[in-house]
């Protein structure tokens, strides 16, 4: 029933900008939060951030603090992700992803805890 769409990945050099957005299906949609993903081939999925729907509390992991943001527009039914100053590190396809029932600790961190998954958008980081 749920459908997460990514879009607005592609190539860019170090040092540029990126907006990564994801569409969600209905005008029912109200999950208790979402969050990025991300994962480069022969890794494991790799936590970005996460925001609260209702509140728009938002956390960040580590590495991407200072230069990532994600926000989300509750009444477009979408979440957005503008990532800045990229490295080629940050290679790898991304994912939008909906916790859809409770949240169980704050922030929600593990993969396992999203309900809904998006298909993923390549993003490219020239060195």
């Amino acid at each position: 029933q749920v459908q997460l769409v990514e879009s607005g990945g592609g190539l860019v050099q170090a040092g540029g900008s990126l907006r990564l957005s994801c569409a969600a299906s209905g005008r029912t949609f109200s999950p208790k939060a979402m969050g990025w993903f991300r994962q480069a081939p022969g890794k494991e999925r790799e936590f970005v951030a996460t925001i609260t729907w209702t509140g728009g509390s938002a956390y960040y992991a580590d590495s991407m603090k200072g230069r990532f943001t994600i926000s989300r527009d509750n009444a477009k039914a979408m979440v957005f992700l503008q990532m800045n100053s990229l490295k080629p590190e940050d290679t790898a396809v991304y994912y939008c992803a909906a916790v859809g029932r409770s949240i169980g600790a704050w922030p929600v961190l593990a993969p396992t805890e999203y309900d809904y998954w998006g298909q993923g958008t390549q993003v490219t980081v020239s060195s």
